[in-house]
């Protein structure tokens, strides 16, 4: 009897514990959530009652660590505490299940919170995560973007793995420039216009467990050019160098300003052709240089800088660059300008048994797969003469007459042509022959009509003066009768 008693003593007894223990656990639970400065979060005080079925009496109260945050009951809903608290206008109790929500997120809202009641505790590890970026998230073409992720926490900081996701949702690999428990410094590639829109910084840590996605916007401002882009024309043609903006695509709210200049070639003097100034709504062009005989088109596409050669000559070739300016920052874009001309040596037509040769030229530089083609426009394949690749000039000696062409071909592409046409002798001759012989009879007409109009004004000067004479002869007959008298 007394070993079953006591047998049945311990069994209560154990059970005793279990249950202080269960209790315990109840009583006091350990939570753990992660904020963004800058945002929101909402604490929960969980296990607790909802409102309706808490007694009257009943008084939540939330610490930061021992210190009174605020309290809250069925009479007065929300109880500051003595002393304004660190988070005073940032914060409410939502009066349901009694959470604490904290608006206007800072680094140093880090810590441990706690709620009670009765001998109910909750304890909650607030971890705070900031992202900031460089010069507010406003990039111009080609410029490198810096992130910088500092987190604050009560409990020892953890190893964060960092994940970009660029605004196409591709996993970018960014370049770790520091590294510590504290602070992260990330740097990505240079960016290009394209990259503008949403990207995402994802932090993962396995303990504690943290997930956080972070979203922040990416501005780039620049050109939707290519990145070399050549223009070509032919000698005494019209051309037009634009240069595509994004700044209404990307909603860039921010003044900025520009300017395109030119010069002929690497190393040659620099001459501004227009400054630009470009706020959200408008765009003012101020012409510069009288260096060069340009237009600025009145009409053309929303968000271009346009110039437009209204007679290309050959050594309107060069480098025409458009430099964007914001914050004293620059951005630019440039654009090759080919020039082709065509020259015969000997000029004129060609004479039976001669031959003349065709000269094709090109400002360069060209290409890599560039080369210059003579072909005769009705003539076989046979006849067609090709340059080595990036030559810039070309030479055909033909003896028959005809029509050609000049290309200029970047790999299957033909880039631009000139045609010239070379005249046999034999018509121009004739041409000239019959102009001569109408000019003849237009001269010949024109002198005998001049002579008919001089032989008339003299015949009538003649018979004037043969008059004056009778005139004279009868007077002086009439005084000498009056003398004889």
């Amino acid at each position: 009897m007394e070993s079953s008693g006591t047998a049945l003593s311990c069994t209560r007894a154990a059970l005793l514990l279990l249950h202080l223990g269960l209790t315990s656990s109840m009583a006091q639970k350990n939570e753990f959530q992660t904020g963004l400065v800058g945002g929101e979060v909402t604490l929960n005080c969980t296990g607790i009652l909802p409102e309706s079925q808490l007694p009257r009496d009943s008084v939540v109260r939330w610490k930061y660590s021992d210190t009174l945050l605020c309290k809250a009951s069925h009479t007065l809903p929300l109880l500051p505490s003595h002393k304004p608290s660190f988070i005073a206008g940032r914060s409410d109790i939502k009066m349901q299940y009694k959470q604490l929500s904290v608006r206007d997120l800072k680094l140093s809202d880090a810590g441990i919170y706690t709620c009670e009641y009765g001998t109910h505790k909750v304890h909650t590890s607030l971890h705070i995560v900031n992202l900031e970026i460089s010069l507010d998230g406003h990039f111009l073409q080609n410029e490198v973007a810096k992130l910088i992720l500092t987190q604050n926490s009560s409990s020892p900081l953890p190893d964060l793995s960092i994940t970009l996701f660029d605004n196409n949702n591709n996993r970018v690999t960014p370049e770790i420039q520091k590294k510590n428990l504290q602070e992260y410094i990330v740097n990505l590639k240079k960016l290009e216009t394209m990259d503008s829109g949403t990207w995402v910084c994802q932090i993962h840590s396995d303990s504690p467990l943290i997930n956080q996605n972070i979203s922040f916007p990416v501005k780039v401002l620049g050109f939707q050019n290519p990145d070399l882009e050549r223009k070509y024309a032919t000698v005494d043609s019209a051309v037009i160098l634009s240069w595509r903006l994004n700044s209404q695509k990307i909603k860039w709210k921010k003044g900025f300003t520009g300017q395109i200049n030119w010069k002929q070639q690497e190393g040659a003097e620099s001459h501004v052709l227009l400054d630009f100034d470009i706020t959200a709504e408008q765009l003012h062009e101020t012409k510069k240089s009288n260096n060069l005989l340009f237009e600025i088109p009145e009409s053309k596409p929303e968000s271009h800088i346009e110039v437009k050669l209204p007679k290309v000559h050959f050594n309107h070739s060069g480098q025409y660059q458009c430099q964007l300016e914001y914050e004293r920052r620059h951005a630019q874009s440039k654009i090759e300008l080919v020039v082709m001309k065509v020259s015969a040596n000997p000029a004129g037509p060609l004479s039976r048994g001669a031959s003349v040769t065709l000269t094709c030229q090109v400002s360069g530089p060209l290409a890599p797969d560039a080369y210059l083609s003579w072909e005769p426009v009705n003539g076989s394949k046979m006849d067609i003469k090709k340059s080595k690749q990036r030559e810039v000039k070309l030479e055909v000696t033909i003896s028959t007459a005809g029509l050609w062409s000049c290309d200029l071909i970047e790999g299957s592409d033909k880039k631009i042509s000139f045609r010239y046409h070379v005249e046999e002798a034999s018509v121009w001759i004739i041409n000239v022959i019959i102009g001569a012989s109408i000019g003849g009879s237009l001269l010949a007409f024109a002198l005998g009509c001049l002579c008919i109009i001089s032989g008339v004004r003299w015949q009538r000067r003649r018979q004037r003066a043969k008059r004056m004479a009778q005139a004279r002869q009868h007077l002086l007959e009439n005084k000498t009768c009056q003398c004889q008298q």
